[in-house]
């Protein structure tokens, strides 16, 4: 009997520990939470309505691209 509720307690706390079924954004490289973690940015909403939060190195490139100069055409 104490090996079914030592297996039973470790179970319980196992699931508080690490959640399952974690819903996965961004192309699988993001979590949906209700907060992001330090160093995560969320750019897009899960279906759920969680942020998409993205690690560093799964982070878009968002600077801006220069606007470049058309030349005058010959006519």
């Amino acid at each position: 009997m104490k090996p079914f509720l030592l297996t039973l307690a470790v179970l319980v706390l196992l699931s508080h520990v690490f959640p399952g079924s974690t819903e996965k954004c961004w192309k699988h490289r993001g979590s949906c939470r209700n907060e992001c973690v330090k160093n995560e940015k969320f750019y897009v909403f899960c279906l759920s309505g969680k942020l998409c939060c993205v690690k560093p190195k799964f982070q878009p490139n968002m600077s801006p691209k220069p606007i470049m100069a058309r030349s005058p055409r010959a006519q």
